[in-house]
């Protein structure tokens, strides 16, 4: 699943809507109805608890990189105890009281500075409130944005996503199944159609994720296999071109060591040696893939 953003709901953005128009409405006429909007559903109230956690992020700038990803940790934990439904109802209840005293449409054209950071703290939010599968891809993208906000510098996207292998640890059987189908259809998407040989080899990422040693242990198997196959491959190439290069690719496959963490790029490793197996077993005899 993956979920999508709307500004109607996130807290921050109809803060920030609400300030700026305080601020538009006592410059031209000196009273604004928002004053007491912005009292009532800010004030000891489940959006105003959320609202402390994008304040949070937001006061949080230039910090170092420990600390981003321990001030992101903390609202996404704080996120999980509001009150899900009195949130739902009290933006429900919000946006209608906006929609009586303003033209709603106009409203929302507001610039927000900071809008993706907004936005991705807000997917964060419903990602991890739902029981739902959601896109693993999703979760780190959103992140890098707001680290990278925290920090004030590039994040390193692979950093992140060996994080995300670090979630898989908690989800159920069910869950897994379910993000097993994701990444089965987002590799689906950027691969072409995978062998049955790798989706297996996918499956098993995923329902040994919480054994760092299993893991490690099946990377290793599948590793001698491939780099077993590949020199049998160059024993009955006659193209020395093809020769030579399977050579190069024969050097770069090598065992994880004990020291070494299994990460996303080493499946994709796994998936894209087993391409290069089927692709040879076209020109060749079929040798086991």
């Amino acid at each position: 699943m993956y979920i999508k953003h709307s500004k109607f709901k996130n807290t921050g953005i109809l803060f920030e809507i609400l300030v700026k128009r305080i601020t538009a409405d006592t410059l031209s006429k000196g009273d604004s109805p928002a004053i007491n909007t912005l009292r009532k559903y800010f004030v000891n109230t489940e959006l105003g608890k959320e609202y402390k956690l994008y304040e949070m992020v937001f006061k949080g700038k230039n910090v170092k990189e420990n600390k981003a990803n321990a001030i992101l940790d903390t609202v996404i934990e704080s996120s999980k105890k509001l009150n899900r439904t009195r949130l739902r109802k009290e933006k429900y209840n919000l946006i209608k009281e906006l929609k009586e005293n303003y033209n709603t449409a106009d409203l929302f054209k507001t610039k927000i500075s900071d809008y993706k950071t907004y936005a991705s703290l807000y997917t964060l939010f419903e990602i991890y409130n739902t029981d739902k599968a959601t896109d693993p891809n999703q979760i780190v993208d959103n992140k890098v944005i707001i680290l990278e906000h925290l920090t004030s510098t590039p994040i390193v996207r692979d950093d992140v996503k060996g994080d995300i292998i670090e979630e898989f640890k908690s989800y159920d059987k069910d869950v897994r199944i379910l993000t097993y189908r994701i990444l089965l259809e987002k590799f689906n998407e950027k691969y072409s159609d995978l062998s049955p040989t790798q989706k297996r080899i996918l499956k098993e990422f995923i329902n040994s994720v919480d054994s760092t040693s299993q893991l490690k242990e099946f990377y290793n198997t599948e590793v001698q296999t491939i780099k077993k196959t590949i020199i049998e491959q160059i024993k009955v190439t006659k193209d020395k071109t093809i020769q030579i290069k399977l050579e190069e690719v024969s050097k770069l496959i090598v065992e994880l060591e004990k020291k070494d963490k299994v990460k996303t790029d080493h499946l994709v490793d796994l998936l894209q040696y087993h391409s290069l197996l089927n692709e040879l077993n076209k020109v060749h005899a079929p040798l086991q893939a």
